[in-house]
């Protein structure tokens, strides 16, 4: 009764294992659209700067990019 009662224990926790990999979290991954700032000004340095003027211009965020270091807005899309 002993050896059953862990057995049982064991292919279920196994069972169990096999279903959460198989059903793991769904993530879906849309597109990200950019666009440069229209009313950011200067050489981006600071991330946080950028976002902050790409969320008054009607975005999600923003991020400094490139060998001149523009603002780029994005957005999902």
């Amino acid at each position: 009764m002993g050896r059953s009662i862990h057995f049982f224990a064991a292919v279920f926790l196994m069972l169990m294992l096999v279903m959460t990999t198989e059903m793991g979290p769904m993530v879906v991954e849309g597109r990200t659209c950019e666009s440069q700032s229209h009313r950011f000004k200067g050489i981006c340095v600071r991330q946080s700067n950028c976002a902050t003027v790409c969320q008054t211009e009607g975005f999600h965020g923003g991020h400094c990019r490139g060998f001149r270091r523009r603002c780029f807005c994005t957005k999902h899309c």
